[in-house]
């Protein structure tokens, strides 16, 4: 095992510093990707379990650098639902620790044998899952991706390379420390997972454009300024996700009270997640009957309603809307809503202004409900459920990176499978091709 140990944190690096200490993470990451790719699903489970347990027996250093961050963040003036994205609790820290043993105790990806087939000359050909190799990981806000990306790439069999955002550096770098722990006790190589030590956005873009021979994937998790610069400058392959404009369309066929506790959950559960509702469309025949409820619910919980002229001569608690709100991931208390005239408008509209993440269809008649699902083609798609649920820990991934809403590679939420590659293992007794 590489015994090399993880570098300090810095909070700051000159240039020279700051290229000597990425290739010396870039290194350090290829030889502990090595290392894994020898190592037993047991061996990750137990690196990851102890993981776990070092999260909470750091708990209150982890809430103590938290506080540390969010005093800075309310300093600049960050948003509230930044500061909601940011903002680590007890609750929250448990649920890290949950989140990594999660990850544990699902299937090794490694080695699994995807297909399998034997061809008329005798040769047994096999499509084996492999990992990716050395992934790097650039994220804002949310400290618990440290945790999340950590465990996920280890039980996926690669070493990562992680940035988190500077305003969660202290949180980040007490969660990397817990990880850390985890994989010393498991006996495997400490560099496995490694924390850039400096919040300096010079690194965002050394990792970008000067790691190629060290880093095979990038996956970005962030804004859409984030997204937009890692896809521009990236030369290495990228799984990302744009924005999360997710879509609600309440057919005409929809319970009212189903539709009501729906469109509530989906905008106003949590705001500041990519899975947060941010257009609701709604059906003409049924404003008389499903609106007013609706509207009701999300006022009383402090939601801000901007809609289209049609709705504004409705109540007269709407604002109005411009083309912008359409295209605008609020991650906020905002929602934009605008009637259609059947399923074919609704599917129109998302088409036309979605981020093709997230979209659900209230309806309980089946024709709309099977257009819907199969015409869009966004990453997820659902049906009488709330978009909130677009998370891999709820679709029984342990934990997610993020959700990759591209075609190529992976779709929806990435978790250990969807970080893992394939070769084939082709097997002969002596054959030849003439």
């Amino acid at each position: 095992m590489n015994a090399t140990q993880p570098l300090a944190a810095r909070d700051d690096l000159t240039p020279d510093e700051l290229a000597a200490t990425m290739t010396r993470l870039g290194r350090q990451a290829r030889e502990a990707a090595r290392d894994l790719a020898r190592v037993t699903p047991e061996q990750k489970t137990r690196a990851l379990m102890a993981a776990a347990a070092a999260i909470r027996a750091h708990r209150d250093d982890i809430l103590a650098a938290n506080a540390r961050d969010m005093e800075g963040a309310t300093a600049r003036n960050l948003s509230g639902a930044m500061l909601d994205r940011l903002l680590l609790d007890a609750k929250r820290v448990e649920a890290m620790a949950k989140g990594i043993e999660d990850v544990a105790a699902l299937p090794d990806p490694v080695g699994n044998i995807i297909a399998e087939w034997t061809r008329p000359n005798g040769l047994r050909i096999q499509r084996v899952r492999v990992p990716l190799g050395v992934i790097g990981i650039i994220y804002e806000s949310r400290p618990n991706v440290t945790a999340d990306a950590g465990a996920l790439c280890l039980k996926s069999g690669n070493a990562v390379i992680l940035r988190g955002g500077s305003e969660s550096f202290h949180s980040s770098t007490a969660i990397h420390a817990a990880l850390v722990a985890g994989l010393k006790a498991g006996g495997l190589p400490e560099t496995a997972i490694q924390m850039v030590p400096t919040a300096s956005r010079d690194a965002v873009g050394y990792l970008l454009g000067q790691m190629q021979q060290y880093v095979d994937v990038i996956v970005p998790r962030g804004g859409k300024n984030l997204i937009a610069r890692v896809q521009a400058d990236a030369r290495v392959p990228v799984i990302g996700h744009l924005e999360g404009l997710c879509h609600v369309y309440v057919h005409r066929s929809a319970d009212i009270g189903m539709a009501r506790d729906v469109v509530l959950n989906a905008k106003m559960r949590r705001t500041g997640i990519c899975g947060a509702a941010e257009t609701l469309l709604i059906d003409r025949d049924c404003l008389a009957t499903h609106w007013r409820p609706i509207a009701d619910a999300l006022v009383a919980a402090g939601c801000e309603l901007r809609g289209d002229p049609e709705l504004c001569r409705l109540d007269a608690r709407v604002k109005p809307a411009t083309e912008e709100d359409w295209r605008t991931e609020y991650l906020d208390a905002i929602l934009s809503c605008h009637v259609v005239a059947d399923v074919d408008e609704a599917i129109r509209h998302i088409t036309t202004y979605g981020s093709a993440h997230t979209e659900s269809i209230i309806a309980s008649d089946p024709a709309p409900v099977e257009r819907f699902l199969r015409d869009l083609d966004s990453a997820i798609v659902l049906h009488n459920a709330s978009t909130q649920f677009a998370d891999g820990g709820e679709f029984g991934m342990g934990a997610e990176i993020g959700i990759a809403t591209g075609r190529i590679h992976a779709r929806g939420p990435v978790g250990a499978e969807q970080l893992t590659s394939y070769k084939y293992v082709v097997r002969g007794s002596g054959q030849i091709r003439g």
